[in-house]
């Protein structure tokens, strides 16, 4: 991991540390030749492409019940647990920000002027998968949704070689509400929830964070269906002093570099000594994690800790 004295680096240094580039024009063709594949072709087409990118060859494309099932009875009790009170938690926060109805003020006399909330009909969630389970991204799309009153919520998430769908985000899935869950993923996926299929139902919105592919199919459908803000490599800062919990901090970079090579964890910090215990923070905890290939890439060479000589500074 890179530490330097923020004082000692030039311009173009912090430039380069918090380049966020992503080349979508590159992915483009490949993105657009997969959305009318599977515009002409259908379920076959989306067949055909999780057999090519995730290796699986399925007969259903929508997750059947007793999957679910069998999904809570491979999750462990803590984890459920844990699940239910983020959703919870979730669903408390978002709810004291619904509107519905009609609202109308009388500006003067003769004038009333309102507004109506309407929930969407229908959004379509990606839920990201392949080399990590993203629980928290179901439970953070599907339960928003359900609570502004969407009436059908979809999920679309890629399944693993076996053709299934990892247990923890099924569950996460179901307990968030979705109303149906398909195993696919990629560009496909997207064009699916965008254009239709056989088995998969267009949708009014699409949301919910993806690759580079993912993100450049939604950016390729965005006249034909509604998509939210587009998403690039994961990312975080951390500002910290002498205080601040090594420990915390690592788990915090970690919890975003582990989802893209291109992801950045930056520490700014008054602390000299916190500096560097987080960096021994990173190489303890890459040992008991999963996704240590990445991790490691984070404490050794992609992360960077930046010194500066006082509080204030941490904000210029």
């Amino acid at each position: 991991m890179l530490y330097k004295k923020i004082s000692e680096l030039a311009q173009e240094d912090m430039e380069q540390i918090v380049l966020r580039e992503v080349e979508f024009f590159k992915v483009m063709d490949d993105v657009s030749a997969i959305i009318n594949e599977v515009k002409k072709e259908g379920d076959d087409g989306l067949k055909k492409f999780t057999r090519g990118f995730d290796g699986a060859d399925i007969v259903n494309i929508e997750v059947e019940d007793i999957e679910i099932e069998d999904a809570y009875e491979e999750v462990e009790p803590e984890l459920i647990e844990a699940l239910e009170n983020a959703a919870a938690n979730i669903a408390a926060y978002h709810g004291s920000q619904v509107e519905a109805g009609l609202s109308l003020t009388e500006v003067e006399p003769g004038l009333t002027l309102g507004y109506k909330v309407t929930p969407i009909a229908s959004v379509g969630v990606y839920v990201p998968g392949g080399t990590a389970a993203y629980p928290s991204t179901a439970l953070m799309t599907v339960i928003p949704a359900k609570v502004a009153g969407v009436v059908e919520v979809i999920v679309c998430t890629p399944p693993n070689k076996d053709g299934k769908i990892n247990p923890l985000t099924l569950v996460a899935a179901d307990m968030a509400g979705a109303d149906r869950i398909f195993k696919v993923g990629g560009a496909q996926a997207i064009a699916a929830m965008a254009f239709g299929t056989e088995t998969i139902p267009s949708v009014d919105k699409i949301v919910g964070p993806g690759s580079i592919y993912v993100t450049a199919a939604k950016m390729l459908v965005r006249n034909t269906v509604e998509i939210d803000f587009p998403a690039g490599p994961s990312e975080v800062v951390v500002l910290a002093d002498e205080t601040g919990e090594a420990g915390w901090i690592a788990a915090d970079m970690i919890a975003q570099v582990e989802h893209d090579p291109k992801a950045t964890a930056i520490l700014i910090t008054t602390s000299s000594k916190l500096a560097e215990e987080v960096k021994k923070e990173l190489e303890l905890q890459s040992k008991i994690l999963p996704r240590r290939d990445t991790i490691v890439r984070l404490a050794r060479a992609e992360g960077f800790q930046g010194h500066v000589a006082s509080v204030e500074k941490r904000f210029e």
